[in-house]
């Protein structure tokens, strides 16, 4: 399948300004980035612009993406490298304390929602798939036919945060097996029984389950402190997250750093050592990008304090 990676890069202007707040000291200097979520190359793009000494190392484990993106950034030649690969894994590989920035956007790319065959949506008829890498893992599908009624309802419910889950999960377990998207969304709408909702029934499960196929909150988990191991002291780390349950991730993470959730000691001292500094303290909402889907990003940008 081919098709065109067109991507809006969220909190944009935002996002450069506070990755990349000063400057080489010299012209000669190299600032090294890694960009987790390489998607469309919009961030990677803007980064690479940013200052001519500027290089990147792209992450991405959609082949699409991957295709599309070194398309896009071959002219800036030897100052890109590009890894295909779930993000925590490639930052396990990348050495410690060498990057001045690292950018995870966890949102999933407009073409990938928009195009039925990949399976993302509920609005669209296409092969119930869900997986950014085809490689390697099972498809929604599968994962809906070895799954039993009360792990579906619980993944329902922490990962899409639906407060009927264990309905659903019944009416998808009996409705077993699953082929297509839209059978998927008509089983849920009906077995939520949600009237007159302003956003589509199927949302939240479809959410979850995408979630759950492509490990995605194990993935943040782990390359959290990866992404810090991998910044020198002054280093930037910037994650935009879409939902409430991300966003968590990152703020207790983000706080832990600093100390905040850490055990005191007798006089009030973090027994844990501060590695982390939080640049932005509530986080920069997406009300402030005109793009639709921005309007549940939320930036937060840590910076390194210690080695």
């Amino acid at each position: 399948m081919s098709i065109s990676f067109e991507h809006h890069s969220v909190l944009l202007p935002q996002t450069i300004k506070l990755l990349c707040p000063t400057p080489p000291a010299s012209s000669t200097d190299v600032l090294r980035f890694v960009d987790c979520t390489l998607g469309g190359a919009g961030h990677s793009t803007a980064i690479l612009e940013h200052h001519p000494q500027n290089q990147i190392v792209g992450i991405d484990r959609d082949a699409i993406a991957i295709e599309a993106a070194t398309e896009r950034l071959a002219t800036f030649e030897n100052r890109v490298q590009i890894r295909k690969g779930a993000f925590a894994d490639v930052l396990e590989t990348l050495e410690p304390s060498v990057y001045d920035g690292v950018l995870m956007d966890l949102g999933v790319s407009s073409p990938q929602l928009d195009v039925g065959e990949r399976g993302f949506s509920f609005q669209k008829d296409g092969p119930l798939d869900m997986r950014m890498d085809r490689e390697g893992l099972i498809s929604a599908s599968e994962w809906l036919d070895q799954v039993d009624e009360t792990t579906l309802a619980n993944v329902l419910y922490r990962y899409g945060e639906e407060p009927r889950s264990r309905r659903i999960a019944k009416a998808i377990i009996q409705g077993r097996p699953w082929h297509r998207t839209l059978p998927l969304a008509e089983c849920i709408k009906n077995a939520s029984g949600y009237r007159n909702s302003r956003t589509h029934p199927a949302t939240r499960s479809f959410q979850a389950i995408r979630i759950a196929v492509n490990d995605e909150m194990g993935q943040l988990e782990r390359a959290l402190p990866l992404a810090l191991r991998t910044l020198k002291h002054g280093g930037r780390l910037a994650v935009i997250s879409f939902h409430s349950l991300e966003d968590r991730v990152v703020k207790h993470f983000f706080k832990d750093c600093t100390g905040v959730n850490a055990p005191k000691d007798a006089y009030g001292n973090p027994m844990a050592p501060v590695t982390g500094k939080i640049i932005t303290r509530k986080g920069i909402a997406g009300t402030e990008d005109p793009h639709p889907r921005a309007r549940s990003a939320r930036l937060r940008v840590l910076e390194k304090i210690s080695l």
